[in-house]
């Protein structure tokens, strides 16, 4: 697969942290990417992508997987609280996706896929309208299964799950082994130059 060869080529370091491994790649392309894994469970905790602009400058952390932390506030304006947060929150077998602050009945909700590939959630009401799709297969070239998408509603939460294709949980283990293939450095374990 052309994302394992683009993995195994990236240089990558590896640190263990309040037991979450956390492994940066660095592409060939000028990309960074930041894994986080739970050690125990080995479940996604969070995957995080910059890139360099035209002039070399780091650009900002996008996160394609868990919840990018809320900007520091200055005293002045700040997110309500109530608004609709968006965000990816995987399981061992299923990608999942989280909509919290939406109350609306779970008949409201529809989800369809596109000609592109693309999920879009949209409102009976016109209340919330989102497009995204399922990265991760889309590095793999694997299609998304129009059909595959289940909605769930609780506690102002939507819940779209996706179940992991057997492709893609084959190309996971292998991607799993180069993740415990790094040594990787644990809290308090860095070397330091000795006077």
């Amino acid at each position: 697969m052309d994302w394992i060869r683009t993995v195994e080529r990236a240089k990558k370091t590896a640190m263990v942290v309040d037991g979450v491994k956390k492994v940066q790649y660095l592409f060939e392309d000028g990309q960074e990417m930041v894994e986080e894994w739970v050690v125990k469970s080995e479940v996604l905790q969070a995957r995080k992508w910059r890139k360099a602009n035209a002039l070399g400058k780091k650009g900002e952390w996008v996160y394609e997987a868990g919840e990018a932390p809320l900007p520091p506030g200055d005293g002045g304006l700040a997110i309500s609280s109530v608004n609709p947060v968006f965000f990816r929150k995987d399981t061992r077998k299923e990608f999942q996706w989280r909509v919290r602050n939406i109350p609306y009945e779970i008949d409201v909700y529809s989800l369809t896929v596109n000609d592109e590939g693309m999920a879009v959630l949209r409102t009976s009401n016109k209340k919330f309208y989102k497009k995204f799709d399922v990265p991760d297969l889309v590095r793999c070239g694997i299609p998304v299964d129009p059909e595959g998408f289940t909605l769930a509603h609780a506690n102002s939460t939507l819940i779209i799950t996706y179940p992991k294709p057997a492709a893609y949980l084959k190309i996971e283990a292998e991607l799993k082994k180069q993740r415990d293939a790094l040594k990787a450095a644990s809290d308090g374990d860095v070397d330091c130059a000795q006077q």
